[in-house]
């Protein structure tokens, strides 16, 4: 029997991703921790996206190392990651849009904070980029830790840069409601439970903005993060302005 318990599941969605996945696959091969798994859900897409990581698979001659699932019955991003970390066999689950690069020592050097810190849940900073993945220098620095009031007015945590011990939050606490920005909602839900979560302040990740992605699309951002104090936490008027007024300074501030 194999053993997982130092095995880094890393979950990625794929849908319309021909462009990119090939860069976001080698960025993983590429790390210094090597103990670590992908898990690829293709999500309904059209595009080369499962031609692509099917012929890097066998290219690379990863079959045993590299999955890819193809999602049948639901979609989006939620029910793609979802479904990662039911098929996932790792002890340590690491989220990774399919667009997004990791630093090489990303793993290594989350993992030994994780351990330092003897957490369940941790993210780093992370630099936008553009749609070729050059940094543009923003980078968003993190705090040490996060509880769920300071959670509920700083959105920094970073798909791509989170990181789960499952001895300590187990699969089925992982699972992503079906809304929109279904991780924030994830994050909420675990902190609001009594969960802290650690950040490493370290510039480990790019996060690929090509234009006219939903994450970039500010109105749309600002709906969403009112229908989450709303309808997801069932916060009031009154709560949800105040927490809106302090995520709002720092959204503005995470992009000048």
């Amino acid at each position: 029997m194999e053993d997982y318990s130092r095995t880094v599941s890393v979950i990625i969605p794929v849908y319309h991703l021909e462009k990119y996945i090939r860069q976001t696959m080698e960025c993983v091969l590429a790390q210094t921790y090597t103990d670590w798994e992908m898990v690829l859900v293709e999500d309904g897409g059209n595009d080369r996206s499962a031609e692509i990581i099917e012929e890097f698979i066998k290219e690379k001659d990863l079959s045993g190392r590299i999955r890819l699932i193809h999602q049948k019955d639901e979609f989006g991003a939620a029910a793609a990651r979802n479904t990662g970390v039911r098929e996932s066999r790792g002890r340590y689950i690491a989220y990774l849009d399919g667009d997004d690069v990791w630093s090489e020592n990303k793993l290594e050097k989350q993992l030994a904070f994780m351990k330092e810190k003897d957490a369940a849940f941790v993210f780093t900073g992370y630099e936008f980029a553009d749609a070729n993945a050059v940094g543009n220098g923003k980078v968003v620095r993190v705090p040490e830790t996060l509880n769920y009031k300071q959670a509920l007015r700083n959105t920094t945590i970073f798909t791509s840069t989170v990181m789960f011990d499952t001895r300590k939050l187990p699969r089925e606490k992982l699972m992503m409601p079906k809304i929109k920005s279904e991780d924030t909602a994830l994050w909420w839900r675990l902190l609001r439970e009594g969960n802290i979560a650690y950040g490493l302040d370290e510039n480990l990740v790019l996060y690929r903005r090509p234009g006219k992605s939903l994450s970039s699309n500010k109105l749309e951002a600002v709906r969403r993060i009112w229908m989450l104090y709303r309808k997801s936490e069932k916060l009031n008027i009154f709560a949800s302005a105040v927490n809106f007024v302090f995520w709002a300074v720092r959204a503005v501030g995470r992009r000048i």
